[in-house]
């Protein structure tokens, strides 16, 4: 009885000391900053930038204004509107509520071209074939947004964002989706802007001066360099790098119209954006 006893345990403990493989649950899909995860972006189209250079003294930039607003109304998300007062147009009246002019504006116009004629404005920061700069006149907007558009991005971008009214402080965190191998390119830029819809005051027009002219995609601040910031890490396919930005918003700056706005460009030479995205700041 006991030699049938010690048989069994020795059975039993040689069973309990085989290798049981583990069972594995597939993970849910990984968080980066803010929550971003590559579920949230995986249906991200092309988003094109377009920059306009304006000013209140400008006759004929309401005609520009409205054409871009014309285009955003055929492509909706996938175009993406900024509008830089600076140059020899940009000076507010006297009678003007606002100096939409900014630092960044400046060093912009600057970096981008400073333009022979208005309206102008910069589409996705790309010298098309057959132009010389990066400025294009309004006859050429429509033909360079639907050519961009139709590209698939090689990065898609998550912004999340975090507001406090009574403080005005602003709280944006950009995580960047790497799809293709970026290192193909000379460097990398991430930049961060923030603008501000609906913003009534005065305008040159062909019918004058008026004073309740709606100003929309004022740029108000880049939380980055003007120029962007170079990602930390890898970037080549597959990827993901994320950057943190704090500021506080002036008070008459209305949260209910203003959007942040990040984009991904190349360094050096080629200024050209790769993805953009934007959301509004309280939605």
């Amino acid at each position: 009885m006991k030699k049938l006893l010690l048989v069994v345990l020795i059975t039993l403990l040689g069973s309990s000391c085989e290798e049981i493989p583990p069972v594995v649950t597939p993970a849910g899909p990984q968080e980066i900053c803010g929550g971003a995860t590559r579920d949230l972006v995986a249906d991200q189209k092309r988003q094109v930038l377009i920059e306009e250079f304006t000013g209140v003294q400008c006759v004929n930039c309401p005609a520009g204004s409205k054409a871009i607003q014309d285009l955003i109304d055929i492509h909706g998300k996938q175009l993406i509107a900024v509008s830089i007062h600076a140059g020899s147009f940009s000076p507010p009246y006297d009678e003007s509520l606002y100096d939409f002019r900014t630092e960044d504006g400046s060093e912009l116009i600057d970096f981008l071209g400073n333009p022979i004629g208005y309206p102008t404005a910069v589409i996705n920061r790309k010298i098309f074939e057959g132009e010389f700069d990066l400025q294009l006149g309004r006859n050429l907007w429509p033909g360079f947004v639907v050519q961009e558009k139709n590209v698939d991005p090689v990065v898609k971008i998550q912004i999340s964002k975090s507001f406090e009214s009574t403080t005005r402080q602003l709280d944006t965190e950009v995580t960047v989706f790497v799809e293709e191998d970026l290192s193909v390119y000379e460097g990398i830029r991430l930049t961060v802007m923030v603008t501000e819809n609906e913003v009534a005051d005065f305008q040159l027009t062909p019918d004058g001066l008026q004073a309740d002219y709606v100003h929309q995609h004022i740029l108000r601040d880049v939380l980055t360099n003007f120029s962007g910031i170079a990602p930390e890490g890898e970037i080549t396919a597959g990827a993901i790098f994320c950057n943190s930005f704090s500021t506080v918003l002036p008070a008459e700056w209305l949260a209910e119209n203003i959007d942040l706005i990040a984009f991904v460009s190349v360094a050096g030479e080629s200024k050209e954006v790769l993805q953009a995205h934007k959301v509004r700041l309280l939605e």
